[in-house]
């Protein structure tokens, strides 16, 4: 019972809601409103410099296309579909270098320096696991250099 009383409610709500909108549509449409102004041309005066939005170039980060790759460190163990991952050269199984390519490849460098890609990883692997890029190094070297390899 209460229900039902619940629904009459609402509904003659919506009815009185419907019928206020359509009151104030026919005002508007009727009446001219008497304190708006004329709408004006939004062409820029030819006086006004345009500021552009961007942050001046010293400033700005690059995009993920002007750099060569991402990298991050890795100390545990890495383990893809429930395989633990081994250096092929060496048989390292932590403490790697995680590459994130251009290309969303993704490849893999112990601290021997063997590197080999790792098909089992994407992209959207590397950014769920790795933190904001806090460096952009000029040459592969100096990355490795700063992450301690």
């Amino acid at each position: 019972m209460f229900l039902f009383r619940r629904a009459r409610e609402d509904r003659a709500f919506r009815e009185a809601q419907r019928a206020g909108h359509a009151l104030l549509l026919r005002l508007q449409a009727t009446r001219p409103w008497p304190d708006c102004p004329e709408p004006t041309s939004q062409d820029p005066v030819a006086e006004e410099a345009i500021v552009p939005d961007f942050l001046p170039p010293k400033l700005r980060v690059p995009s993920r296309q002007e750099v060569a790759g991402v990298m991050m460190r890795w100390l545990q163990p890495l383990v893809v579909d429930g395989e633990v991952r081994t250096c092929p050269g060496c048989g390292a199984y932590r403490d790697w270098i995680v590459f994130c390519m251009r290309d969303d490849s993704i490849w893999l460098r112990c601290r021997a320096g063997h590197e080999t890609k790792e098909p089992g990883l994407d992209a959207v692997w590397f950014n769920r696991h790795s933190g904001p890029v806090d460096r952009f190094h000029p040459t592969l070297e100096e990355g490795l250099r700063h992450l301690g390899h």
